[in-house]
């Protein structure tokens, strides 16, 4: 299973602010428990918004969290090297496609494994990516069975097999960077997960998840939000503006350099103000700096992110996670600015180390319960494909696919248009049916599939006959 080696679970986040390596073990007893062992920490390097701009200081940023984490839990380097990694992408694409298949003609049959790799391929076919994107995740939001919502379909008896399908994809080039990084620092590479879904993994508890909630996790280059509904996440969206922000404002209004502010940005919640002011502070403006920044994130881009939303779409309301979230009064302003209840997250789902237990360490928590969560359920959060090895040549032969299903679009849309100028444009009904049937599967069905094209066929010859 990804990032498990004899009953060890391995994360690592890569964030603007902090790179962290969090290391758990399974009890056999409760599977669905963990308890963490170790961590290690490191300042991020290389690392800008969230994306790599240095490879070589990102690199070393994950060599010394590894190295820590070894330090501490005294378990071999070897097995600790194989781990799953949260990262984050400033362009993220989420859309949501719909897939349906027959099941067993007119007899009922129970659905198969194999029954939902073929709803979810056809929803798949229905996804227009955007050039040289890299589909992340595949979440199955929801699945109707003979027009019945149902949860899990596995198993159940019907006809008719509906699946509504979340694609999440980030730029191929941000994951190749991210593979690279962490290869070339001696690790491998067994899952990737989006941070904003990590981030909310690792503070939602499953009640909020099921009754509908929206997870904002303001971070130190980015602010990721996931909203879940019936305990699925539905959409994944990302904003460049987090924590190096504000930093930034304190260091311009107060003219003080970058490493300054950043400390004064801890301090001025946690630190009598008439003491900063004694060294020649003003808090006054540096609060005024950090007050307008966080108006604008929340009150622009994550009010207009949330437009469509409703508090009656989401009774848990907004969980708030993130370094940021310390801020005093910022749920209080978030509240205002959304019309929702807001929880403020103190500490990750599981009980963390000493230092590791706050809202900061959210996502390093939720790579944790990523794995937990993939192990008992392998189709909750799916990738396109395994990554690696051989990440170029999956990434040449998706934009392959890609582009043949382009080009089936585009030959629909010339045959319809041909249709319109000739209503005899096909001799009869059969004629049409064996044209659609052949473009459907021209180097379009993987070679696994032949049985069930043989179906397909002799379904076809029965109806002819």
């Amino acid at each position: 299973m990804p990032g498990k080696s004899e009953g060890l679970l391995v994360g690592l986040s890569m964030g603007t602010t902090k790179t962290t390596m969090i290391v758990a073990e399974r009890n056999p007893r409760y599977p669905d428990s963990v308890h963490v062992i170790g961590f290690g920490n490191a300042p991020s390097r290389g690392i800008s918004k969230g994306i790599i701009v240095s490879l070589q200081d990102a690199r070393q940023s994950v060599m010394k969290a590894f190295q820590e984490a070894q330090s501490i839990t005294g378990i071999s380097p070897k097995r600790l090297s194989s781990v799953i990694v949260a990262f984050n992408a400033m362009d993220v694409q989420s859309e949501s496609t719909h897939g349906m298949v027959t099941l067993g003609g007119r007899d009922s049959k129970a659905v198969e494994k194999s029954d939902l790799n073929r709803v979810i391929d056809r929803a798949r076919d229905n996804l227009a990516l955007r050039s040289n994107m890299y589909s992340l995740h595949m979440i199955p939001t929801s699945y109707e069975l003979d027009g019945r919502a149902i949860d899990e379909p596995l198993n159940m008896n019907g006809n008719q097999l509906d699946i509504w399908l979340q694609t999440v994809a980030v730029p191929m080039t941000y994951v190749q960077n991210v593979v690279n990084c962490v290869q070339t620092a001696g690790l491998d590479v067994r899952g990737l997960v989006l941070k904003p879904i990590a981030s909310s993994l690792g503070a939602i508890y499953e009640e909020e998840m099921r009754a509908g909630c929206i997870s904002i996790c303001v971070g130190g280059g980015t602010t990721g939000i996931v909203l879940y509904r019936s305990g699925r996440a539905f959409r994944v969206m990302s904003i460049p503006i987090g924590g190096d922000h504000i930093r930034s404002d304190i260091a311009t209004v107060l003219h003080i350099p970058f490493g300054e502010a950043e400390h004064l940005k801890k301090r001025l919640f946690t630190t009598d103000p008439e003491a900063l002011r004694r060294e020649g502070i003003d808090v006054d403006l540096a609060t005024q700096a950090i007050v307008a920044r966080v108006e604008e994130l929340f009150g622009e881009y994550v009010r207009n992110a949330l437009a469509e939303c409703t508090p009656q779409h989401f009774p848990s309301g907004v969980i708030l996670s993130g370094g940021v979230s310390d801020t005093p009064g910022i749920e209080m302003m978030l509240e205002d600015i959304l019309q929702m209840p807001v929880r403020k997250v103190t500490e990750p789902i599981y009980k963390m180390p000493p230092g590791l237990d706050n809202a900061a360490y959210v996502s390093a928590a939720g790579i944790l319960k990523f794995h937990v969560m993939t192990e008992n359920d392998p189709y909750l959060f799916m990738e396109s494909d395994q990554l690696l090895p051989g990440l170029s040549e999956r990434s040449e032969k998706r934009e392959r696919q890609e582009q043949k299903r382009a080009e089936r679009r585009e030959r629909e849309r010339d045959r319809n248009d041909d249709e319109d100028e000739d209503s005899n444009y096909y001799r009869n009904e059969d004629e049409q049916e064996e044209y659609e049937e052949d473009e459907y599967y021209e180097e379009e069905q993987p070679r696994e599939n032949i049985g069930e094209l043989m179906r397909r066929l002799t379904s076809r010859f029965k109806k002819l006959f």
